[in-house]
């Protein structure tokens, strides 16, 4: 017997299921059919049950094939789909890597902290830093340490406070902006974001290829690369940064120095310049005897960079009692990606729209008067540029929520 309902398209445009008010239509005319005619088709009878409990399997169904089918889609798949498309361009999705924070390091200047010099949190987690460093005259010096365990964990403002492993005339350690997420594993969106420059990070001399090389590197949170061709010195970004002629300019979060290096140095044009405050010395070992050949690679490391927010949510005594803290939570978890969404990257611009949904999804009794940011307390922009030189932070306390 051939059968009332409607089936699944597939087609040029992509696939189109049928409404399943349409399916039931269909499936109490199959019923009908098959007992001869004359069924009552009240749903409230059995085989009005049976019609309706049909339906449902069918419509389940065919979730199921649309899931398929756009999962075959670079741009939607997920989970185990995305693993595999990602392996036909020779991906791994990236294990977990730990936070990154600025730690303030004060002591006698001419004091050198060397890279993998420790510092604790309150917490009790042990944070190592990625680079050498030197105190200046000013008696202080930024370092990025990052956690030794991965993961997304926290480190607020003021809580990376004790250092671990002593370095004669390293004296204290603080962090005055909160530090960059560490991530459990690669995310689908990070995922994405990699796979759509991975044809670029085969390639040579192009500013695509660094960046994809980069952010393949082990326990590299974010990068952002630019080059200036030009034979004078340009200034870029919201923060104006001046790029030097005939250079290239890359920023990185996290990642150990040498092997941050050694990706800039295999993918950048012969010759080009360098920006930034961060070196490394590479030897090419590749067809020579020693003594190598050695080159000073340099790099930025960004300065963290604290966001401001102010939610206005209207009253209801119907909101929750830590309505302040969920609301935070919401805020922290969009900034930093955990949500499933882009988080805040070096150089971008962020907007007060991509935070609304997560913001609303906290209650169902919560209705959103404003959204705003800025770079202080003020915070009364609806979007946000951070510079080519700013790791974008977000600390919960920084996140005003006021019900009005």
């Amino acid at each position: 017997m051939t059968s009332n309902v409607p089936s699944v398209v597939i087609d040029a445009n992509g696939i189109t299921l049928p409404q399943e008010t349409d399916i039931l239509t269909g499936v109490q005319a199959d019923i009908n059919q098959a007992f001869g005619g004359g069924v009552n088709p009240g749903l409230t009878t059995p085989q009005g049950q049976i019609a309706q409990t049909t339906t449902a399997i069918i419509g389940d169904k065919n979730d199921q094939i649309a899931e398929v089918v756009n999962n075959v889609d670079p741009d939607k798949a997920d989970g185990r789909w995305q693993d595999a498309i990602g392996r036909i361009y020779f991906l791994e999705r990236i294990a977990a890597s730990g936070t990154v924070v600025t730690g303030t390091c004060t002591g006698l200047v001419g004091t050198v902290i060397p890279a993998g010099s420790a510092a604790q949190d309150t917490n009790g987690y042990i944070y190592f830093s990625l680079a050498d460093a030197t105190i200046p005259a000013s008696g202080s010096v930024d370092v990025d340490f990052q956690n030794s365990a991965a993961g997304p964990i926290a480190c607020p403002i003021g809580n990376l406070a004790k250092i671990y492993s002593a370095v004669p005339g390293w004296d204290r350690v603080e962090n005055l902006a909160a530090g960059t997420l560490g991530t459990d594993v690669e995310s689908r969106a990070d995922f994405e974001y990699r796979r759509k420059l991975s044809v670029a990070a085969n390639g040579m001399n192009s500013t695509q290829s660094i960046l994809g090389r980069v952010l393949a590197v082990t326990d590299v949170l974010d990068a952002f690369v630019v080059d200036n061709p030009s034979g004078s010195i340009v200034n870029y970004g919201a923060t104006s940064y001046p790029l030097a002629a005939h250079s290239v300019y890359v920023a990185v979060v996290g990642g150990a120095a040498a092997d941050v290096a050694a990706a800039i140095w295999r993918k950048k044009s012969l010759g080009c310049n360098y920006n930034g405050d961060t070196s490394y010395v590479i030897e090419d070992s590749e067809g020579y005897e020693k003594p190598y050949p050695q080159y000073t690679v340099t790099w930025k490391t960004p300065d963290a960079t604290p966001a401001f927010f102010k939610i206005q949510i209207a009253t209801d005594p119907l909101l929750p009692a830590n309505i302040v803290d969920l609301v935070r939570t919401a805020v922290v978890n969009s900034f930093n990606g955990a949500d499933g969404g882009s988080r805040a990257r070096i150089g971008s611009t962020i907007y007060a729209g991509r935070y609304y949904a997560g913001v609303a999804a906290v209650n169902a009794n919560v209705n959103i008067e404003s959204i705003t940011m800025g770079f202080t307390s003020a915070a009364a922009a609806v979007s946000l540029a951070f510079g080519i030189d700013q790791r974008p932070t977000l600390d919960s306390s920084n996140i005003q929520v006021l019900l009005v």
